[in-house]
């Protein structure tokens, strides 16, 4: 079967604690379970150094990090980008108000070396560059973007700011000119983290077949998202939104950060892990269409399981000529509504146990035990650690339900349009 992955980093789902909210789209490729730290109260943050040797600005408000391993092509459009940030009004950002934290680890090229340079053509831009060679064992993604990730909140702590934010691009990736502005305006919303649309650049070929497969599976996510919002709405994510939360453009509050424990070291998948950490913990998740970047659509890409990976797939399966297979909507409708009802229930103030017979069907329509499910809505603290439950059990179970079957990617696209129309048509 086929994997269908949304347009920014099409990658496979973690198994890693979640509320649920976009579950995967194929149960291939998937990496262990990772487990956040346990959350634990703030504390005073001593002064130290950084691994960038300097001390932050006593008014920064947003961490910028971009982890890069041989992206000397691609680094200066992505620090061009960065450093010109202006508001909704068009006013450049205060250069006193962010800063760029680039790791250049593991580099054969002179990647670090365009970052110095970018850093002497402008002074005024706080753009601080440290240069590392992991082991082998540590030697990728998920172990960069971590290291990057501590220090920008490290350095958010000290700073001080009860505003501020730490946000995650990558070294091949463009964002917008009011990406700060958007992101700051979903986190003084009320959200916790935020995930920005993430587009490609235009492929050398605008008829390849990865560029069509591309395209499908786009609509694909964008329509699920929208029958989603139609059959469980979460009001933290209202429509419209998206289906995307990778690093190329990811952002969240040091709170936030520390409540999930860091981000999970894993080889790849590193962002959806933390996504599914900020959704275990009922945090709130906005994917915001105002918070835009462009990233690279390349064949050869820096990590085991991404963009590059997946166009390659797709390039593949067409030549061969095999169908591309996704969750059915019907079933993903079947299960969120499921949800939904369960979270309705977990949200009432004394939690009266649920009818037997309601019990039983939900139960059923999961794919779980009854008395597990009851056990677990009298012992949950967040709905996302009941729902990470009902996941993880599924998952060990072993076995598939007849509605989660998955099906040619033209027939759920049809489906989705036909659900969609009908829950709006009933909803005016």
């Amino acid at each position: 079967m086929a994997a269908s992955f949304p347009d920014s980093a099409p990658i496979p789902f973690v198994t890693c604690p979640s509320s649920g909210s976009y579950p995967p789209a194929s149960t291939s490729n998937r990496v262990p379970p990772v487990e956040p730290a346990a959350a634990s109260p703030r504390v005073a943050v001593p002064v130290r150094v950084s691994l960038f040797g300097s001390l932050p600005a006593t008014h920064l408000v947003a961490s910028v990090i971009v982890p890069a391993k041989n992206e000397v092509a691609t680094l200066g459009p992505t620090l061009a980008a960065l450093a010109a940030q202006v508001d909704f009004a068009g006013r450049p950002w205060d250069p006193r108000c962010f800063e760029v934290l680039v790791l250049a680890n593991n580099c054969s090229d002179q990647t670090a070396a365009v970052a110095r340079a970018f850093a002497q053509a402008h002074p005024a831009f706080a753009l601080h560059v440290h240069e590392l060679t992991l082991p082998p064992g540590e030697a990728h993604i998920g172990r960069a973007r971590r290291l990057l990730m501590d220090e920008a909140c490290h350095r958010l702590e000290q700073a001080g700011n009860p505003h501020a934010f730490l946000v995650s691009t990558d070294a091949d990736t463009c964002v917008s000119p009011t990406w700060l502005a958007a992101i700051q305006a979903e986190l003084r919303a009320g959200n916790d983290a935020v995930g920005g649309r993430i587009l490609t650049g235009t492929p050398e070929g605008s008829k390849c077949a990865a560029r069509y497969q591309h395209l499908r599976d786009t609509t694909y996510r964008v329509l699920r998202a929208r029958l989603e919002s139609l059959v469980d709405p979460d009001p933290a994510d209202p429509w419209p939104r998206h289906h995307q939360h990778f690093g190329a453009s990811l952002a969240l509050t040091p709170q936030a950060y520390r409540r999930v424990g860091g981000l999970p070291v894993v080889p790849y998948l590193e962002d959806e892990a933390l996504y599914q950490c900020l959704r275990r913990h009922d945090l709130r998740v906005r994917h915001s269409p105002r918070v835009q970047a462009v990233t690279s659509d390349r064949r050869t890409g820096r990590v085991a399981v991404g963009l590059s990976w997946q166009l390659r797939q797709w390039d593949s399966m067409r030549q061969q000529q095999q169908e591309f297979l996704v969750e059915s909507p019907q079933g993903l409708r079947l299960e969120w509504q499921a949800r939904n009802q369960l979270r309705r229930h977990w949200q009432l103030p004394h939690q009266p146990s649920l009818p037997n017979q309601t019990l039983c069907e939900l139960a059923s329509t999961l794919g779980v035990s009854r008395t597990g499910l009851a056990q677990q809505l009298r012992a949950a603290d967040t709905f996302g650690s009941l729902w990470h439950w009902v996941e993880r059990s599924r998952q060990a179970a072993g076995h598939q339900l007849p509605h989660q079957s998955p099906i040619p990617l033209g027939q759920a696209l049809a489906e989705l349009r036909h659900l969609i129309r009908q829950h709006e048509q009933a909803g005016n």
